[in-house]
């Protein structure tokens, strides 16, 4: 659905050009140009705010309106398709402390001292884990006594917490639904053109609350985890930073459309059978539109939040216009806000700080002292030769209590991820895909997968004149494939692409000026994440399949590469894993792959279906493996830790597409692994994974 979603109205546009060269466009609107230098801008009152985003939603509605005008390439071949929707409407041990593991793993972090939001946060003696609308707080150490401590219910829909161990923190997002007024729109791309999102049908409200709560709890005593400190924020969970003390939220929110705008005429047969009553129609909506958009207030704009104090006082978090900047280039319709909140402040009372953006959202990566934001150029339509451009803006948060915008730049092509991005030196290192639309020799454009030309390459950038400067380009690489992943580790690089193999390139990046590529290896199959494993070699995770890309003997794969001769980099070691219906959180999700470098350990939750006799458990898996990595002599299965048990004891008529009791995460302790899933959380030590020592069982949200 959601790739119909992407490319079902661009490809909808792509028709529409190639057949309407005879007659007049007016429901069109101009393609922005590209903003080569790229840079936010401050607003000089809340006056100039809100005509701003009374300007930008104007422009929108009336470019979704328009489209549905009556056009020779339909007519009196059939109706054209209008939505309707209709209208949306203690110390905690117990009397002493255990000893605590020698080593353990916690979350799988792209930048050392840079913490990384997660369902699962552990610190060697306490695990906790989201799962549906509550916190599981567990003493997981030692490993044969895990037992869970306590349970605390979270108000909405839990996302992702962030853990502090030194000052005995977490920080939990979740979705709440304030019932704010007026119809959200989707992200430019997701729908037609940022119309309402009509969720009746698909349960999409579960986790897309219109307000995102901020949860700070103290666990210092885990048998009584008290809240502190609750904020409620207009808009929706994207991403989360810890540095120290300092944690950064990243949120995104909808323009929120005033009640009563519509984007079509209200159907009716003989009307959209009348070209001239229709087009009059839709001349009186965008007028009556148009009008409701002026008389909305900033206030119905951008709402302010809240904070609720330990004691239940309530404090009203109202915006600051100086804390928003608009981009100087087209970047969809939205609000992307970084939130800044000190755990080290006074009584857990001070104000977050909140520097917001006018934009739809994009990739966020951190480093230890800035944090980039990187959105695609938004394109109305699709024209030839047309290309991906990416803004990419830098913004600084040494100060634990404030995120500052720094400056902006220009790359050509989109990112595949946060990995395609990375600071080194002071130099922004950023992987990309450059995507051309090709001319289909009508007239038109074919924007569709399979109907464009991409080639990819690695740009560096530094701050130079309150922007972000690019210094070097590296040469162009595989053409007709696209970036599957990336990784930075020091002055190298390291970018996989794929179209029937996958070549992996490495790059020497040691003179900024001018990144190189230095080698290539062609194998097939492709990876979606690249550990390194120090300047030596590279472990990843991806797919296995035939030569010519296809799906007959398609498996997961764990593959070792040498790349101690940057030149010459080789697949040292590679695993196959499953048969052509496996499938693994990992693929796409970093902080499922769990490297244990003390113990040369990997664990990769995995499940996968084999053929049954007409029995459904007969077949399936649902498991943690385990596997033992050495760079000499390669991969080794060690066992699996079987969650197959925690998916039978909950009715599969009572599993959902937001909870699912598959194995999602591990940790690693000592000889000790841990299988996590919404369903609970096993324990076993290597290498008789196969005998579990401890299981602890969670609640289905639906009890």
């Amino acid at each position: 659905m959601r790739q119909w979603k992407r490319y079902g109205w661009v490809g909808l546009a792509a028709v529409v050009v190639v057949g309407c060269d005879d007659e007049k466009q007016p429901w069109r609107l101009e393609n922005e140009p590209v903003q080569q230098a790229a840079r936010l801008e401050s607003f000089e009152g809340c006056e100039s705010l809100e005509a701003f985003i009374e300007d930008a939603a104007a422009k929108r509605m009336r470019g979704i309106v328009e489209s549905g005008r009556p056009r020779s390439w339909w007519w009196g071949g059939g109706m054209p398709l209008p939505n309707m929707g209709g209208q949306p409407e203690d110390d905690g041990s117990g009397g002493g402390a255990p000893r605590e593991p020698g080593d353990y793993t916690g979350t799988n972090n792209q930048v050392t001292g840079v913490h990384e939001a997660d369902f699962v946060q552990n610190d060697g003696n306490t695990l906790f884990v989201l799962s549906g609308p509550r916190l599981y707080v567990h003493r997981s150490w030692p490993a044969e006594q895990l037992t869970l401590a306590a349970t605390m219910e979270v108000q909405g829909w839990p996302q992702e917490m962030l853990y502090d161990k030194e000052r005995r923190r977490l920080v939990i997002t979740s979705q709440v639904d304030d019932g704010r007024p007026g119809q959200p729109s989707l992200w430019a791309g997701d729908s037609m053109m940022g119309a309402p999102m009509y969720c009746e049908g698909f349960a999409c409200g579960a986790g897309r609350g219109d307000t995102l709560k901020v949860t700070v709890v103290d666990v210092s005593n885990l048998s009584s985890p008290q809240v502190t400190r609750q904020l409620f924020l207009p808009g929706t969970y994207l991403s989360a930073r810890r540095v120290d003390g300092a944690v950064r939220l990243v949120l995104s929110d909808n323009f929120r459309w005033p009640d009563g705008v519509r984007f079509h005429p209200e159907y009716s047969r003989e009307l959209y059978e009348d070209r001239d009553r229709l087009n009059a129609a839709i001349d009186a909506l965008i007028v009556t539109n148009e009008k409701l958009i002026r008389e909305q207030s900033l206030g119905g704009w951008v709402p302010s939040g809240r904070s609720v104090a330990a004691d239940g006082r309530v404090t009203p978090l109202p915006f600051s216009c100086s804390d928003f900047y608009r981009p100087n280039a087209s970047s969809g319709l939205g609000f992307v806000t970084v939130v800044s909140l000190d755990l080290d402040a006074q009584g857990d009372a001070t104000e977050p700080g909140r520097t917001s953006v006018v934009s739809a959202p994009g990739q966020v990566y951190a480093s230890v002292e800035s944090l980039y934001l990187a959105v695609g150029h938004w394109w109305w339509w699709p024209e030839p030769n047309q290309t991906d451009y990416t803004y990419l803006h830098k913004f600084d948060i040494r100060e634990p209590s404030r995120a500052t915008y720094v400056g902006s730049g220009t790359v050509q092509g989109s990112l595949v991820n946060q990995f395609a991005m990375d600071e080194h030196e002071g130099v922004l290192r950023v992987a990309t895909t450059v995507t051309t639309r090709t001319d289909d020799g009508n007239g038109g454009t074919v924007s569709v997968p399979g109907g464009v030309g991409t080639t990819s390459r690695v740009v560096t950038f530094a701050e130079r004149d309150g922007g972000l400067k690019e210094l070097g380009r590296s040469e162009d690489l595989a053409p007709g494939e696209r970036i599957f992943s990336a990784r930075f580790v020091g002055k190298r690089g390291y970018v996989v692409t794929f179209l029937q193999k996958d070549p992996l390139f490495t790059f020497d990046l040691s003179d900024p000026t001018h990144p190189r590529k230095v080698g290539a290896l062609n194998v097939p199959g492709f990876s979606t994440y690249i550990h390194p494993l120090g300047d030596t070699h590279l472990l990843t995770f991806g797919e296995d399949r035939d030569l010519d890309g296809g799906w007959t003997s398609r498996a997961l794969k764990v593959s070792l590469f040498d790349v101690r001769d940057l030149s010459a980099p080789k697949e040292a070691f590679t695993h196959r894993v499953g048969t052509v219906s496996s499938s693994s959180e990992a693929l796409y999700e970093h902080k499922a792959f769990n490297f244990f470098p003390s113990k040369g350990l990997l664990a990769v939750p995995f499940m996968d279906w084999g053929q049954g006799s007409g029995d459904y458990w007969q077949g399936f898996t649902s498991e943690l493996r385990v596997f033992r990595v050495d760079t000499a002599a390669g991969i080794t299965p060690v066992g699996a830790v079987s969650m197959k048990d925690l998916y039978q004891r909950v009715n599969q008529n009572r599993w959902s597409w937001y909870w699912t009791p598959f194995v999602r995460r591990s940790v690693m302790a000592d000889d000790y692994v841990y299988a996590i899933s919404d369903a609970g959380v096993r324990v076993a030590k290597a290498p008789s994974l196969e005998t579990p020592v401890a299981t602890t069982y969670f609640q289905p949200p639906w009890r």
